[in-house]
């Protein structure tokens, strides 16, 4: 059978299944790519592909499974409870405040490059107050998600990196002409969480908490034993000098969230049995998430390993009429959606973004143009199964990933379609050659 057309199948099975809900994501990873890499013709091989793919993956589930544990950790000292109580007197128990502070905050944090780290921060934070007022969680998982999509488009994040390693190209060259169309992507998430904000309003009424509630510091804080009010400011302190060295890029990012972790047990919890205590605490999430990320492996060790993921790239380009050549921009733009949502950054970029760029020269679009609007699909990149930090951000907030998937991928597409357009008409890259 056709490669192309297998991979299409493979991918198109492998979403009807975990979007019906008839498979969890965790088998479904596992046992489709298997099967469909044997209807390859590929069962001797599927041993070393499935390794391969779990070794370009590993320090990525080391970094989560330790990043997990060290920021629940520090929510579990009470670190947080004093930001949780600000932000809840600011409020005003006031949903459509705190949707809209959950774009804001989210961007910020986002400035350091790590999608995985973003959300521990921002739902350290914010989830205590979704759930103190009954708010729809699905909304927290949307903004964030989008607009992390959103400021992943910096120089230092993965995907611009990648684009312009892939086309040899300057980073920060290619990434200034897309601030208009972020701000303007930012811009639609204020107004869908203002959007968001009127529904809640609505369904509230008057049994929304008003500002006279008091914070007891155990919204955030599950476990009141663990508490550790007397070191919060080395704590604090632990947690910037996490993330200063996180930007300045010292030691990789899996290494940094060890030693973090290893020194936060030593000062807050220095018995062993404390220590056992909080690691059992938080096993079943890692567990949850890091299971994922190794099952993940295996589905992109196969795609790329059987020669799909280049059968289906060459595929699509193929199949570009020689008129369109000149759209060779606004294509890629379109084609960014759908092909980083089955594939991987590191497939698209390395792999599909390449071909794209040289059809794109044979018609005088330059290859910053191609590479700029293969950025654009990066909201809805971020809601691929293939995305370790998607598991992470539907575990934390206690939501199901087929569910995260259909509420948010119309807003998610939106927002491609907003920095999209904003981008040709700023001249991050032309509509036409």
């Amino acid at each position: 059978m056709n490669l192309a057309l297998l991979g299409f199948l493979m991918v198109a099975t492998f979403m009807t299944l975990i979007m019906t809900k008839k498979m969890t994501p965790l088998v479904a990873l596992i046992v489709i790519p298997s099967i469909f890499g044997v209807f390859a013709g590929e069962a001797a091989g599927l041993g070393p592909m499935m390794i391969d793919g779990i070794k370009n993956l590993a320090p990525t589930g080391v970094m989560l499974l330790f990043a997990i544990l060290f920021f629940s950790t520090m929510t579990d000292t009470g670190l947080f409870d004093p930001l949780v109580g600000r932000l809840i007197r600011m409020v005003h128990g006031d949903p459509m405040r705190i949707l809209i502070g959950t774009v804001v905050l989210c961007a910020l944090v986002s400035l350091d490059g790590d999608g995985s780290t973003t959300y521990i921060i921002t739902i350290a934070a914010l989830l205590p107050l979704y759930k103190r007022y009954d708010m729809n969680r699905l909304y927290l998982v949307c903004l964030l998600m989008t607009t992390s999509g959103i400021m992943n488009l910096t120089p230092w994040g993965g995907p611009t990196a990648r684009a312009a390693s892939a086309l040899k190209l300057d980073p920060a060259t290619l990434f200034l002409p897309l601030i208009p169309g972020m701000i303007a992507g930012l811009a639609f998430l204020v107004g869908l969480a203002v959007y968001f904000g009127r529904k809640e309003r609505a369904r509230m009424g008057e049994a929304g908490i008003t500002a006279t509630d008091t914070f007891t510091g155990m919204a955030v804080s599950q476990y009141p034993e663990a508490r550790r009010p007397k070191l919060i400011w080395f704590n604090a302190a632990l947690v910037v000098t996490l993330l200063t060295l996180l930007v300045w890029g010292i030691l990789p990012l899996s290494v940094l969230m060890m030693l973090a972790f290893a020194i936060a047990m030593i000062v807050n919890y220095p018995g062993v049995a404390d220590q056992k205590e909080r690691i059992s605490a938080h096993a079943g999430n890692v567990l949850a998430v890091v299971s994922l990320i190794f099952a993940a492996g295996i589905f992109t060790g196969i795609l790329g390993g059987t020669g799909m993921v280049e059968a289906m790239s060459k595929a699509v380009v193929g199949v570009i009429p020689p008129a369109m050549g000149p759209y060779m921009a606004p294509i890629t733009a379109a084609l960014s959606l759908p092909f980083t949502f089955f594939i991987s950054n590191d497939a698209f970029y390395f792999g599909m973004l390449p071909i794209l760029a040289e059809a794109g020269a044979h018609y005088g679009v330059a290859p910053e143009a191609i590479a700029r609007a293969s950025l654009m699909g990066q909201p809805v990149h971020l809601l691929s199964p293939l995305v370790p930090s998607t598991y992470l951000l539907v575990s934390l907030v206690g939501i199901d990933l087929a569910d995260h998937q259909r509420f948010t991928l119309v807003p998610a597409i939106l927002v491609c379609a907003v920095m999209t357009v904003v981008g040709m008409i700023a001249l991050a890259f032309p509509f036409v050659a």
